[in-house]
């Protein structure tokens, strides 16, 4: 088990961007893939990306693609979204999680793979 918390989200008006982190606690952080989903108001938790355990690898949500960036520092037992051109629609509360399933590999996006959760942290995009 792992124990997660998010930083780094906040106000920021249409194009700007802002790095999100996660903190994770436990010394085997680094066997993990960690994810990184949103939840809107109204709207059901949807995924934004996931990266490897080892970091070679991040795929993302077509929404997010070519603007969102996904990064993790084992040593330091951080991982990172790091958003940029941010748009109204990002507007959600962001929640990083982590997953030890081999089945994320194929799907990364399922969230009932991943049974760690920190609290999430709340991104406001202004237009």
């Amino acid at each position: 088990q792992v124990q997660l918390v998010e930083s780094g989200g906040g106000l920021v008006q249409a194009g700007g961007s802002l790095r999100l982190s996660c903190a994770a606690s436990g010394r085997t952080f680094s066997s993990y893939t960690m994810g990184w989903f949103r939840q809107a108001p109204g709207k059901e938790r949807e995924f934004a990306g996931a990266i490897t355990w080892s970091g070679d690898n991040a795929r993302y949500a077509d929404s997010v693609k070519g603007r969102f960036t996904i990064s993790r520092d084992n040593a330091k037992n951080l991982v990172y979204l790091q958003m940029n051109s941010l748009k109204p629609e990002d507007t959600a509360v962001y929640y990083c999680a982590a997953s030890l399933s081999a089945s994320v590999s194929y799907r990364p996006d399922n969230s009932a793979a991943y049974n760690n959760w920190g609290q999430g942290t709340q991104v406001t995009v202004s237009s």
